[in-house]
């Protein structure tokens, strides 16, 4: 069974490094561990496209990272794909949240309490100015007629919550402004 260092009671990212290597993909949320499977082809093939997309559009300050830990205090969520500013601990356990422009989730069947209600809470109160949700199944409040992948995106609110500015189906362009202007069709992240 697995357990936190001997008297802590919760989870830190510290307790990350003793765990094994064995494919799966563990993360700290609130003090909790998370073990989740290895994502489907399916997922992987958005995500890889969606960082081409944005490591294509990104200003040179950027550095767009995939499966990357995000040291929120003792906290080490690890978003699909971030995009950092400022030098990065290329050696180090993950990236501390200061330096995080974007969070971006892509919904599994097994993580969609997580992607929908846990990480978008933990990221805005960390101040993570920006959110992005991807919905490749179908859920829950999905438009009729509604293509996928649908992309919420989100930024962070005067009040430290997330402020959804788009909703967009596949099929459809928008140009996003944060981080930065990149233009992305959601169809196109998928074959």
């Amino acid at each position: 069974m697995l357990k936190p260092a001997a008297g802590a009671g919760r989870w830190t990212a510290a307790d990350l490094d003793g765990l094994p290597e064995n494919g799966l993909r563990y993360e700290v949320l609130n003090g909790l561990l998370v073990v989740n499977a290895v994502p489907k082809p399916r997922h992987q093939m958005l995500i890889q496209r969606l960082v081409r997309v944005l490591d294509d559009a990104a200003p040179s300050k950027f550095v767009v990272l995939e499966g990357v830990g995000v040291l929120i205090m003792a906290d080490e969520p690890i978003p699909d794909v971030i995009i950092a500013t400022g030098p990065i601990p290329w050696d180090a356990r993950g990236i501390p949240v200061e330096q995080i422009q974007l969070a971006v989730e892509v919904v599994s069947d097994s993580t969609t309490l997580q992607d929908r209600m846990v990480k978008p809470v933990l990221y805005a109160e960390a101040r993570i100015p920006a959110y992005w949700r991807f919905e490749i199944n179908s859920f829950k409040g999905r438009l009729p007629g509604e293509e996928l992948p649908v992309l919420f995106a989100h930024v962070l609110g005067s009040d430290n919550t997330y402020e959804q500015t788009h909703r967009v189906p596949a099929g459809e362009k928008v140009t996003l402004r944060s981080p930065f202007d990149v233009t992305i069709d959601p169809a196109a992240l998928l074959p």
